[in-house]
């Protein structure tokens, strides 16, 4: 069971890191966005309106983004140590992640019989 402890770890590692990169490529999405408000050329007010909708999106949901991706990478690294609170906090990420199909659903369910199998919890006890 250690290695399936090992391997969550850096599971969660990676899914936060590709998190938080998928989170990035998006603010640079939401920049964007605020360039074409603030550029001469933006035309009509309809215009500034529709890029400025886009903008507050991507904006909030690339924090959003980039901020779970850090939970998991933080959680991931503890998890790997055994830390007993980890387990906590990766069953707390790892219940949120079933909604997130396909891989986060996939991570949730290891996440979730790794950490309440016996031999799991005797790990991080």
């Amino acid at each position: 069971m250690s290695s399936h402890v090992d391997f969550l770890g850096v599971l969660f590692i990676l899914w936060g890191g590709l998190t938080a990169l998928v989170g990035l490529s998006t603010l640079a999405l939401g920049i964007a966005a605020v360039a074409l408000i603030t550029s001469p050329s933006a035309g009509a007010p309809r215009g500034q309106l529709a890029a400025g909708l886009t903008a507050a999106a991507f904006t909030t949901l690339a924090v959003i983004a980039i901020i779970w991706g850090l939970a998991h990478i933080g959680v991931g690294v503890p998890v790997r140590r055994r830390r007993p609170w980890a387990r906590m906090l990766a069953l707390m990420l790892g219940s949120v992640d079933l909604l997130l199909l396909p891989y986060g659903t996939a991570l949730g369910i290891y996440t979730l019989w790794v950490m309440l199998n016996e031999e799991g919890k005797k790990l991080f006890a």
